[in-house]
């Protein structure tokens, strides 16, 4: 997608410049009010848990918290932040969380990945996910090979269509993978609303198990039509640009949160962000990136506890406006 791929939204320039406010101890939280029959409650029973959410297709239980690897994690083998970003997926783990996404357009990402899943020995406990970004059907095939090689994946869980470049190729070569037990799961991703109409018209086909998009406080054009056309096929969706590339935490910065976040477990402007997005039923995961174990954390905690209803969510979005 342009310069930024799938658009796991990075927060790699807003580390060098927005203050995140220190997480609070937040307390029990009461379970999602009932949610559309294909998209489960969460399963966990306290607000010290993440969330977790049914991919529609299999019915797998999947924390809506996870982790995009777009420019965090795209560094070299002797690269100073590679400890860091070890700490990274460690803090994922062991907040919940399991969805790593990744793309070949993600530069060094996908082999940082493999690197450091196999170095901590948690394969077992990440779902992977990536891209096949190239025209042609053997390029495809080459290029997914390489990326199951680079993340050390003898199986992928979940294989998108970056962009829906060549999708209609690539789609009939996922599809035999899937049969075969290559992959898990398929899915079709991109970054932009004018991509949107084209995604909504594939999910409605009901060919894909996961659809990826943008969607955020400032970028809301999902909501009309495509989260809807999701939910109802039965399509899981995972959710990348959430802070709009960082633009929300310059909107907020030096501002206070409203009091009344309280009331879903909200103590920081990641989690405000990240809550808004997730009280959407429709929604299965959200992958904001990071290279820092303490805002890892952060995004975990919005998985965990209460979620904003519908008028808290409106709420919220007057609120942001009059910041």
């Amino acid at each position: 997608m342009g310069a930024r791929g799938s658009g796991s939204t990075s927060r790699g320039t807003a580390d060098n410049r927005v203050s995140r406010r220190s997480a609070l101890k937040v307390a029990a939280g009461l379970l999602l009010a009932a949610a559309p029959a294909w998209s489960a409650a969460p399963t966990s029973g306290s607000g010290t848990s993440m969330t977790t959410r049914k991919i529609p297709s299999s019915g797998e239980a999947l924390p809506v918290v996870g982790l995009g690897t777009w420019q965090t994690f795209d560094v070299g083998p002797q690269a100073s932040e590679r400890p860091a970003l070890k700490e990274v997926l460690q803090a994922l783990v062991e907040r919940g969380g399991k969805l790593v996404d990744s793309s070949p357009m993600y530069g060094e990402a996908e082999r940082v990945t493999g690197d450091l899943t196999a170095d901590l020995g948690l394969r077992d406990r990440l779902f992977l996910a990536t891209k096949v970004w190239t025209s042609g059907r053997d390029a495809g095939i080459r290029q997914m090979e390489q990326s199951m090689k680079l993340m050390r994946a003898k199986r992928m869980d979940l294989m998108q269509i970056h962009n829906l470049l060549d999708y209609e190729t690539h789609t009939k070569t996922l599809r035999e993978w899937k049969s075969a037990g290559r992959v898990r799961y398929i899915g079709i991703t991109h970054y932009h609303s004018g991509a949107f109409r084209e995604l909504e018209r594939l999910v409605k086909t009901k060919q894909y198990d996961f659809a990826q998009f943008n969607f955020s406080m400032a970028e809301r054009e999902a909501e009309e039509r495509l989260l809807p056309a999701c939910a109802e096929s039965g399509t899981a969706v995972i959710i990348n640009r959430p802070f709009a590339e960082s633009s929300l935490f310059g909107r907020v910065k030096g501002k206070s949160l409203p009091p009344w976040a309280a009331d879903f477990d909200c103590s920081s402007w990641a989690q405000f962000f990240l809550k808004w997005i997730l009280g959407n039923p429709a929604v299965t995961c959200v992958i904001p990136a990071t290279r820092r174990r303490a805002h890892m954390e952060d995004n975990a905690q919005a998985g965990t506890g209460r979620l904003p209803d519908a008028q808290t969510r409106q709420r919220m979005l007057e609120y942001l406006q009059q910041v």
